[in-house]
């Protein structure tokens, strides 16, 4: 046992109550709240650790403890992940179509991708002014992943993504195309049925 966690969304009055009982077990208990409805995306959760603050008052000074919030993240093994994705594979959202999901899930990970880039860029500077030192295993990663991005003054290579690309919108625009048309249809039919009513 680690801790417990609340769905929260924010710290309830009660929540300081149950952490104490849980500190009876556990020195230092880490309380997690779940946003079951999240608005933004990425993982939805906060930890807290509960501190020992010291109040000053009039009568004197009182010990009081407050909930001090813990950067987290969450990850997990490769395994794990297999698993999961598995399980998810046939778990279907009827509300929502695949394409929508799609293009969500793409936007997700896109701004995923953007946070770790503007990390990888601020630690990069700081390394430069000279207030971080060298880390040789970062840079090695940093290297191994320029390293498997294409190579993008191979004119085959360009062409190649030119040709994907324009395969891909050519699809989207006849999608359009029909869906404008099928639109006109329903419209006229629609006034048809009730031009005869």
């Amino acid at each position: 046992i680690v801790g417990w966690y609340s769905t929260g969304p924010k710290i309830q009055p009660a929540d300081l109550e149950i952490h104490e009982l849980f500190r009876k077990y556990l020195k230092h208990p880490v309380f997690v709240i779940i946003d079951v409805n999240p608005k933004d995306h990425g993982i939805p959760t906060d930890a807290y650790v509960s501190m020992e603050i010291e109040e000053f008052k009039n009568d004197g000074s009182q010990q009081t403890r407050e909930f001090l919030h813990l950067p987290s993240e969450m990850g997990a093994m490769e395994a794990e992940e297999v698993g999961v994705e598995h399980l998810l594979r046939d778990v279907k959202d009827t509300t929502v179509s695949t394409l929508s999901q799609r293009v969500s899930d793409k936007l997700s990970s896109l701004k995923g991708l953007d946070s770790r880039l503007k990390l990888i860029k601020e630690y990069l500077e700081l390394v430069l002014e000279g207030k971080l030192p060298v880390n040789h295993d970062i840079i090695f990663q940093l290297q191994d992943t320029f390293n498997c991005l294409p190579n993008l003054s191979v004119d085959e290579l360009v062409r190649s993504f030119a040709v994907k690309t324009n395969d891909q919108m050519v699809v989207i625009y006849i999608s359009s195309l029909i869906r404008s048309v099928i639109a006109l249809h329903d419209l006229i039919a629609n006034k048809v049925t009730n031009k005869h009513n």
